[in-house]
């Protein structure tokens, strides 16, 4: 009755010189921009719980030290219930809807382990591996599902529940080291050899010199006049130079590759539904010039609802006097600066890990030994999470990095982690394109919007052995939409989008459909009256599926968001 009303719209419509209603049908396709800074930021109380009964006058939050206006707020919680039945049947064509008998089972977490075999050292990575596949085989968990990534790229595994296929994964990661890095005399780091070529710190060349003329070409040279001492330093210098030049290539490539891989995985994990987390272990890396990058991953994971654990798989780290044993070293006489630049290089490579953690709302596990616990929490996510959101005012869209500081007001002894700033864009942003991201996070979440009202209902139709007709109706109360009038009409844009999920939470497809409204008062009333209901279409394999249905109007820039699950047999 109320689809075939619909179509009695559309077809009278379509008889005046200007039609009532358009409906045009596109794939659903996606871009991610920024448009609005987010700010997550969690609460913990003395004992580590996350907090989940602040106000958003309890926050402040500054821009660059300026106070900002908070124009976004909301308390996330990561308890994902599951998925609420939906009325649904299937048959033949013409036949009467079945309800099924039960309610399939649907993974309500998604967590995605990204092990960064790069920079990781043998024995490191050796222990990490070993540390998650106790994780795995000790604590099943039925509605969950892993995926395993590496930053080489050699080992792969999507989203599964089988821990043999998760034991048999992480058997294969291996440390692949991009370079001969350590076997250099003298041995020069990514971050010294930054320190070196970028930043020419003249401290830390006496240094490097003093140590390369310990290195065997030089240790038995003797040089018994000042101007020869002069060019043997000189010597040492240039070679020095060199490998410095050439672990800074290597060094950059290395961390382009994490990040880019990073990136990856954020955007992999943010199609499934419900709670959607990334472990990357590591010892860390350094940014030179890639803080940019490293702000978009930010953006995207927040916008996507991922939250980044870290866990630094050095354990408790600490500089070997002399060096690393489980490096070649030349030289074992290391100078007590040197040994001070290794501290500064460790502590900086670390920064990244406790960066997209508190960016995300995540955890950074770090400077302990134990791995396994490290991976009970970096497994989840915290119970209650803020998330902030503010326009700057009179932002220049010049590209430059922001400090953001979140601060609460008389909450004593409570433990405070967000994220710490932001880049500025380079251009301004387009109503269109926030439209649209508005409705990509929606369809890629779980929560449920009542903005606008809106009732799900699916059925399926056999139309062979192993394949159907899925068909998805939302129903819409438009009682609930603002109008804007013009020409003696109501108008208004509604974007209705359907997509499909698979049982392991993949996106398998979706299509969005554009309403446009321009009615008669005639019109409007009888659908304030009875609704307007939307049918999408889909040809679908057997198996169990998730449909996710996302409503967004124009005018009023509201938002409803329905759940739905079926086993089609």
């Amino acid at each position: 009755m109320l689809l075939r009303l619909t179509l009695v719209v559309l077809i009278c419509g379509f008889c005046s010189a200007q039609p009532e209603m358009k409906l045009q049908d596109t794939p659903a396709t996606f871009n991610t921009r920024v448009n609005l800074v987010l700010v997550p930021a969690v609460v913990r109380d003395r004992q580590g719980r996350a907090i989940g009964t602040l106000q958003q006058s309890d926050f402040r939050l500054f821009d660059n030290g300026k106070p900002q206006v908070i124009t976004k707020f909301s308390l996330e919680k990561t308890g994902v219930p599951a998925v609420a039945p939906e009325p649904l049947g299937g048959g033949s064509p013409g036949s009467d809807p079945v309800k099924p008998s039960a309610q399939p089972l649907i993974p309500q977490r998604f967590v995605a382990y990204l092990f960064d075999d790069v920079h990781l050292s043998i024995g490191d990575l050796a222990q990490a591996r070993d540390a998650a596949d106790r994780q795995f085989r000790e604590s099943p968990d039925p509605g969950s599902r892993f995926a395993i990534y590496t930053t080489s790229g050699r080992t792969t595994l999507d989203f599964t529940g089988d821990p043999e296929k998760l034991h048999e994964t992480l058997l294969k990661i291996q440390s692949r080291p991009s370079g001969m890095l350590g076997e250099d005399c003298p041995n020069i780091d990514y971050y010294i050899a930054d320190l070196l070529q970028n930043k020419n710190d003249p401290s830390l060349i006496n240094a490097i010199i003093d140590d390369t003329l310990l290195c065997p070409e030089f240790a038995s040279v003797v040089a018994p006049t000042a101007a020869a001492q002069a060019a043997l330093r000189r010597q040492a210098e240039n070679l020095a130079r060199s490998i410095a030049a050439r672990t800074l290539n290597l060094g950059d490539a290395d961390t382009r590759l994490a990040l880019r891989v990073l990136s990856e995985v954020v955007r992999r994990i943010a199609a499934m539904p419900g709670a959607r987390s990334v472990v990357l272990v590591s010892p860390g890396f350094l940014l030179t010039d890639q803080r940019r990058e490293e702000s978009d991953i930010m953006d995207r994971a927040i916008r996507s609802n991922v939250t980044v654990n870290t866990l630094d798989a050095r354990g408790l780290y600490a500089i070997v006097p002399g060096g690393d044993a489980s490096r070649p070293q030349v030289n074992s006489n290391s100078n007590a600066a040197l040994r001070d630049y290794q501290r500064q290089s460790a502590s900086a490579s670390s920064d990244i890990l406790a960066e997209l953690a508190d960016a995300t709302g995540g955890t950074d596990f770090h400077n302990n030994n134990d791995l396994r616990e490290g991976f009970r929490r970096t497994s989840g996510q915290p119970e209650y999470y803020y998330i902030l959101g503010f326009s700057p005012q009179s932002l220049k869209l010049d590209g430059r990095f922001h400090t953001l500081k979140v601060a609460l007001v008389n909450s004593p002894g409570t433990d405070l982690q967000a994220r710490r700033g932001f880049y500025a864009p380079l251009r301004g942003t387009d109503p269109q394109e926030v439209a649209k991201q508005d409705i990509e996070d929606a369809l890629f979440s779980r929560d449920e919007v009542r903005d606008i009202p809106v009732d799900l209902t699916m059925q399926f139709f056999k139309s062979g052995e192993d394949s159907a007709t899925l068909s998805v109706l939302a129903r819409v109360d438009v009682r609930h939409l603002r109008f804007r009038k013009a020409d003696g009409r109501s108008q208004n844009t509604l974007t209705i989008l359907s997509g499909v999920f698979d049982q392991n939470g993949n996106y398998v497809t979706g299509i969005e459909k554009v309403v446009d409204m321009s009615l008669r008062d005639q019109t409007l009333e009888s659908m304030i009256n009875s609704g307007m209901t939307v049918k999408t279409s889909f040809d679908v394999m057997s198996g169990t599926y998730v449909v996710r249905l996302v409503v967004r109007d124009n005018e009023g820039q509201m938002m409803g968001t329905r759940n739905g699950a079926l086993e089609i047999p």
